[in-house]
């Protein structure tokens, strides 16, 4: 029998060394109609899918999306409001044992509606995109964990095809590469995949060569991920409702697309935008959310990186805009913003499939989760 090309990449999930324990933070929307205050805490034993009730970790405004600081010691989330240019970055310590949040400081996130960010691997950045204003910036960290000055930033320009949605830029999303020399920003304004040389010593950012790789019109790339391998790279196209495939040159921080697939089942003819998407750790999956189908959907990925659909799952509630395998890729959780529920799904991990665990959280307006081991 012919070895899988992703047999070596299988991480040690099963190791007794491996933590199976995890604190899962939720970050929300707040205000309005939504019943949450801020970041929650849950605690996870992935031994057995036993998930505790969330508790309120720290108040603070529309939390919308977390990052957490490679030393497990801190917290960083997105405040779509609050800074002097309409968005705030805030940074928490995690206390220990409680999983609770204390606040360290917070700054100007230099844009207006940041929604997305991330911790480079050295632990003395964060970088961060600002979704109304179309921005790119990187804050420097402190030993302490709190954030100082802005090192870089990048002000987007252009629009695409849809009136309504791509005006401007939308910079959505933003990934380090494996090796942290490279940040990927997704911009759904541009249809636009943008690729930024990153120095880590300076926190500086610099355009690649070629500075993007272009979608198809019209399809408002969003999220991204890489596969483990470091060969594959995918990204989640909210607009079109499709995920697009690529080939990553880390030399050369290069895309170049291999195929583009759509979420959707063919007899699907209702509103709908994707949201999140994800690789499972053994690099054999991939899923995507859909908002308006209300589903997760599940993709096989081959030995050159090509993705074929495994199946749709419902999840169980309304309007998943974020969800996240566990570390030991053995459950999924899947926030439903509108139905104020998180849902926790087991994974086969010879199929892929999902299957529902029977828990279900009870969070207003979740839109992310993140994980930290408890020990």
């Amino acid at each position: 029998m012919r070895a899988s090309p992703f047999l070596c990449l299988i991480p040690a999930i099963a190791s007794c060394a491996a933590p199976s324990r995890f604190l899962v933070y939720f970050g929300t929307y707040t205000g309005g109609k939504s019943s949450s205050k801020g970041i929650y805490v849950a605690r996870f034993d992935a031994r057995t899918g036993t998930l505790g009730d969330p508790e309120l970790a720290a108040e603070v405004a529309n939390p919308s999306f977390l990052a957490i600081h490679p030393n497990r010691r801190f917290l960083y989330a997105v405040g779509e409001s609050g800074g002097p240019q309409g968005g705030a970055v805030s940074a928490f310590a995690i206390e220990r044992p409680s999983g609770l949040l204390k606040s360290i400081n917070q700054v100007s996130s230099r844009g207006r509606g940041p929604c997305h960010l991330t911790v480079d691997a050295t632990g003395r950045y964060v970088l961060v995109v600002n979704y109304s204003s179309g921005s790119t910036a990187v804050i420097a960290l402190g030993e302490d964990g709190s954030l100082g000055e802005s090192t870089a930033f990048v002000q987007h320009a252009g629009s695409s095809v849809n009136p309504k949605r791509q005006e401007g830029p939308h910079a959505h999303s933003v990934n380090l590469s494996p090796d942290n020399r490279f940040a990927v920003v997704a911009d759904l304004g541009l249809d636009q995949v943008l690729v930024y040389r990153f120095d880590a010593t300076r926190g500086s950012l610099e355009p690649n060569d070629p500075p993007f790789v272009r979608v198809a019109p019209g399809s408002g790339p969003r999220h991204f991920a890489f596969h483990p391998s470091g060969r594959f790279a995918y990204v989640i196209n909210e607009l079109a409702s499709t995920i697009t495939a690529f080939r990553w040159d880390g030399a050369r921080g290069t895309l170049s697309e291999i195929q583009t697939v759509s979420t959707l089942p063919q007899d699907f003819s209702g509103e709908n935008y994707t949201a999140e998407v994800v690789v499972h750790p053994n690099g054999r999956f991939l899923y995507g959310s859909n908002r308006g189908h209300d589903s997760i959907a599940a993709f096989a990925i081959d030995g050159e990186g090509k993705l074929s659909l495994i199946g749709l799952t419902s999840t169980e509630g309304s309007f998943p805009r974020n969800f996240a395998l566990d570390p030991t890729g053995r459950w999924l959780f899947a926030a439903n913003q509108r139905s104020d529920t998180v849902v926790l799904f087991r994974v086969d991990p010879k199929s892929g499939k999902l299957g529902s665990a029977g828990r279900t959280l009870r969070i207003g307006s979740p839109v992310c989760v993140r994980f930290v081991p408890a020990d």
